[in-house]
């Protein structure tokens, strides 16, 4: 696409050029209109000879990476990486439609609502759609705050989805069920890449495409309880799922009924598991008889909690010291070595076994165990995916959890992204596969090389550029003063409290031998409830070292938002 067509006040999909004012040749925008093409400017045989298509990677060959002829591209997911497809799309001229199982945008993101993330505004909001949302006057939220997954959705995401550009060509409770090929299968290779993709929606419709960038996600596809990888003896029945609760639930509002004076078992070692282990530390502050077991199926105590220096990769699922203060204190039951075989439902209640025999019962379950892509959609697709991790072959090494935090993930787009079936690239936190290190901005990157390339720009498409510093974006420092800020005010504490509480607590450590000594010592100093200080310490508790000698480093690498070692969502995202 030239310089000249991108600035045409008509360029844009072909309803975007019905609906425009001008347009430098009429004849060529009614026929552009009729044709269904992408653009009622130039033509595309008129683009300069700077506008030359390098060579493409393999898998893209014989496509040009152009998106030309009636069709759009189809757009799975209306979250955060699939809402800046759009805009980066209507900013390259491309028609698209974007298709969404929920009722509204965002919807998986609304689903963890009340978590906040671990990122400030200024790395979750994508350039292209920022530009399109400033157009239209919009105010930016501060660059340095954490929103929430609800402030994500009603700050940015709605807004962006409800402009003219976009609102259109968005479908709500248009779930996809299979992708394929127009008159080809899995198999037939003749013609193949020329083929229209065919996107077959849950009521049968069948939505025509030129290339499918599917941002879908994984919040919809939770991993099982069962230590394997396959689901735990009976945890599909029915009496059994009505007492097992997803990563994350709303312990302080929507959910809280299902867990106040009640006993919960929270399976998982990554950090949706220390999040909801927090909120229920607090819960039970407020509500008695609220009790709590960890089971982790590893059976180390100390790489459950984050191995520190005994790690040879730090970033390793590390939880922090505030969860490792849970157990200290005897808040929180550890169970380390629980491989979940069985989950049996008896008289109400939830009854684990593990592969050695040994049981927890609870009132309630927590499936904090992650998530995984459903790769079934693109089953007559052919694709090509890393065996470990469910990713492309060429991603998964960059992307692998036992060496890279979500900082020290190179950039990546389209030659990384890139499946033997021309034109489908899986996005967001699904490129990921079981992955934990997605960010938002990595996604949005990765959208905007796709776009590129589908445009024909080969230049922009591998100038991939990504800017991940780990304090800020990956610690957990800024998301943790967030939710100390939070809980103080839940227990009408001034917003400095639990700073002088850290300092005091810092100062009574060398004589009180224990983190949770000198809280105590703390609490005493500050006029403190110490039971509330104890849970002020365990959200603080990246400000103390695992060893209780002293403050440790704030910034170890942690996943997003605390999605159970994903953070998306849907995030899950993502964050």
């Amino acid at each position: 696409m030239s310089k000249d067509q991108t600035a045409a006040p008509c360029c844009g999909p072909a309803q975007a050029a019905e609906q425009a004012d001008a347009c430098r040749d009429p004849g060529t925008k009614t026929e552009a209109i009729d044709a269904g093409a992408s653009c009622c400017g130039t033509s595309n045989a008129s683009a300069t000879a700077d506008d030359t298509v390098p060579a493409q990677p393999a898998g893209v060959a014989g496509r040009a990476g152009r998106v030309d002829g009636p069709h759009p591209v189809v757009v799975i997911g209306a979250g955060p990486v699939g809402l800046a497809a759009a805009a980066h799309l209507h900013e390259r001229g491309l028609p698209f439609t974007v298709l969404e199982a929920g009722p509204s945008t965002g919807a998986a993101v609304a689903a963890w609502g009340h978590v906040r993330l671990f990122s400030p505004w200024r790395y979750n909001i994508d350039h292209a759609a920022r530009r399109l949302l400033e157009a239209a006057g919009w105010a930016a939220p501060d660059a340095d705050v954490l929103p929430t997954g609800a402030d994500l959705v009603e700050a940015y995401l709605q807004p962006l989805a409800k402009l003219p550009q976009v609102a259109p060509y968005i479908r709500y409770d248009a779930p996809v069920v299979a992708i394929g090929r127009v008159g080809v299968d899995r198999v037939k290779t003749a013609g193949r890449e020329n083929a229209p993709f065919v996107v077959r929606l849950a009521t049968g419709e069948d939505v025509l495409a030129a290339a499918v960038i599917d941002a879908s996600g994984t919040w919809r596809t939770p991993n099982v309880l069962g230590a394997n990888g396959l689901a735990a003896h009976g945890e599909t029945d029915p009496q059994s799922t009505a007492l097992i609760d997803g990563a994350l639930p709303d312990v302080f509002g929507a959910d809280r009924d299902r867990f106040a004076g009640r006993h919960t078992v929270v399976v998982g070692a990554g950090h949706s598991a220390a999040n909801t282990l927090l909120a229920l530390a607090e819960l039970a502050e407020q509500e008695p008889g609220t009790t709590i077991t960890w089971a982790t199926r590893g059976g180390s105590v100390d790489r459950a909690l984050g191995g520190g220096d005994a790690d040879a990769l730090p970033g390793r699922g590390a939880l922090g010291t505030g969860t490792k203060l849970l157990v200290d204190s005897g808040r929180v039951r550890l169970v380390t070595g629980f491989a979940v075989h069985a989950v049996t439902a008896i008289d109400g209640h939830a009854e684990l076994t593990a592969l050695d025999g040994r049981t927890l019962v609870a009132d309630r379950i927590v499936a904090a165990t992650g998530f995984r892509p459903d790769h079934t959609i693109a089953a007559e697709l052919r694709l090509d995916l890393d065996p470990a991790l469910g990713c492309t072959r060429t991603l998964a090494p960059l992307i692998d959890p036992n060496e890279h935090s979500c900082g020290t993930v190179r950039p990546h787009g389209v030659d990384e992204l890139t499946q033997p079936e021309p034109g489908y690239f899986a996005v967001g936190m699904k490129s990921y596969g079981r992955a934990p290190t997605f960010l938002m901005a990595t996604g949005y990157e990765q959208v905007r090389s796709i776009t590129a390339a589908l445009a024909g720009d080969w230049t922009a498409a591998r100038d991939v550029q990504l800017d991940l510093p780990e304090t800020g974006v990956c610690s957990s420092t800024q998301g943790y003063q967030a939710m100390l800020d939070d809980a103080a005010g839940r227990y009408g504490l001034a917003p400095d409290v639990p700073n002088q509480l850290i300092s005091a607590a810092l100062r009574h450590l060398p004589t009180a031998g224990t983190i949770a000594a000198a809280t105590r010592a703390a609490a005493d100093e500050l006029g403190i409830d110490p039971d509330i200080a104890l849970q002020l310490a365990s959200l603080a508790g990246n400000q103390f070292d695992t060893t209780g000698q002293g403050t440790a480093d704030a910034g170890l690498p942690r996943a997003e938002l605390g999605l159970a070692n994903v953070s998306s969502g849907g995030g899950g995202c993502c964050g």
